[in-house]
């Protein structure tokens, strides 16, 4: 079930807004929805992945010594090492 809500706001937080849902394909209600929607889930303090994320959870599988700081550290050390 959908309820009306009014909101007051600075009107040119309402004229961005909606130019940033407009780029986004989406409509300013969603877009509010989904933020009050994650701010509401985590109001436990517990972190939540966004949806975006949780969709790739899972997509790789890697091993159980998996150093992701390691790997990280040495794919910044040749990036910056390259000439």
């Amino acid at each position: 079930m959908t309820t009306k809500l009014t909101l007051t706001l600075q009107n040119k937080v309402i004229v961005s807004a909606k130019k940033y849902a407009s780029k986004k394909g989406k409509s300013l209600s969603k877009i509010i929805e989904t933020y009050l929607q994650t701010i509401s889930d985590n109001s436990s303090g517990e972190k939540k992945l966004s949806p975006k994320v949780a969709k790739l959870k899972g997509v790789i599988s890697l091993p159980a010594d998996f150093d992701y700081k390691k790997e990280i550290s040495k794919a910044i050390t040749q990036k910056h090492n390259k000439k």
